[in-house]
């Protein structure tokens, strides 16, 4: 993956949100002090008139942004995940949620690949919190194309989303004239017969990574990118667990209650297979270099394929 671009998905969001802002008036964007982080410095250079610094204070964050919406606006709250799903929980969930306002929570720096910022702010628990919210729309995209046209379809549906986008550059893979962004609908990017690979963010590139290792074991691995997370696809996830009788879910998450957790819920009433979570087990993270620490916790291309391989064998 060396030589394929590299963007992360930060970085995505605040040129999505520029690009957003030049379509349409009605686009808000919200801060906690962390603009240059969140990248959405890029709105507030463009239109700072749209751009409100509510400071450290995300529950207030969160209840500007319900508040604005309530007037016509489209609001995207944005502050690290661990601060939009961990500080201002409450918010999100009485002020958001249960009125199902139209408040799109972009949350950056999520998972482990927060690197050196250590356990404190590297947020394995956000996919587990916002999925306990009726009516949340989790998204989890996979690179810089994903990312962008998640952007846009949060804007264009009615309800409140929260968009999980990360610190470390990740390799473009859906730069294809084919890719079509469809929220509620996975995306088959390898057919297998063996194991069916089902991951989201940025496992996505370490999943496609692992199948061509696993290829040269003689084993075909059939690798989903599900990038949505609620809606889960259903009907997709279902169908490739009876294709292949394997399934092995892919996360910079713990694997208490975020995609493993959604992909088991469905299966153990829908199709029972045998499923394998990989991603954080049950440990707060640790400070160092992103990279080295997707490689501790067996997030990288050569940890999930020798997760998938023991599995399979």
């Amino acid at each position: 993956m060396s030589e394929v671009k590299k963007i992360a998905t930060r970085e995505s969001y605040g040129n999505a949100l520029k690009a957003l802002g030049e379509k349409h008036d009605n686009v808000v964007v919200l801060d906690a002090d962390l603009a240059g982080a969140t990248k959405t410095g890029v709105f507030k250079k463009a239109f700072p008139d749209r751009f409100f610094d509510c400071g450290i204070a995300e529950g207030n964050l969160m209840g500007v942004a319900a508040g604005l919406s309530t007037t016509g606006l489209v609001p995207f709250a944005s502050t690290f995940a661990m601060f939009a799903a961990g500080r201002a929980f409450e918010q999100v969930r009485n002020s958001i949620g249960y009125p199902h306002l139209n408040v799109k929570i972009g949350a950056t720096h999520a998972g482990i690949s927060v690197g050196e910022d250590g356990a404190t702010h590297q947020c394995n628990e956000d996919i587990a919190l916002m999925r306990t919210i009726p009516g949340m729309t989790i998204i989890s995209p996979s690179d810089d194309v994903e990312a962008k046209a998640a952007v846009e379809a949060a804007y264009e549906m009615e309800g409140p989303v929260y968009l999980r986008f990360g610190r470390l550059a990740v390799p473009v893979i859906n730069d294809r004239p084919e890719y079509k962004f469809e929220i509620g609908k996975g995306v088959t990017l390898r057919e297998g017969k063996d194991v069916t690979i089902i991951a989201t963010g940025l496992c996505v590139s370490s999943a496609l990574e692992a199948a061509d290792l696993l290829a040269a074991d003689g084993i075909e691995a059939k690798v989903i990118n599900i990038h949505t997370i609620k809606p889960l696809d259903e009907d997709l996830v279902v169908a490739a667990a009876k294709e292949t009788g394997k399934v092995v879910t892919v996360e910079e998450h713990s694997v208490i209650g975020g995609l493993g957790g959604a992909v088991c819920e469905v299966l153990s009433e829908k199709a029972p297979v045998p499923v394998k979570r990989v991603g954080i087990n049950d440990v707060f993270g640790e400070s160092g270099p992103a990279v080295k620490l997707l490689e501790k916790y067996g997030l990288d291309g050569k940890g999930v394929y020798e997760s998938v391989k023991a599995f399979v064998k």
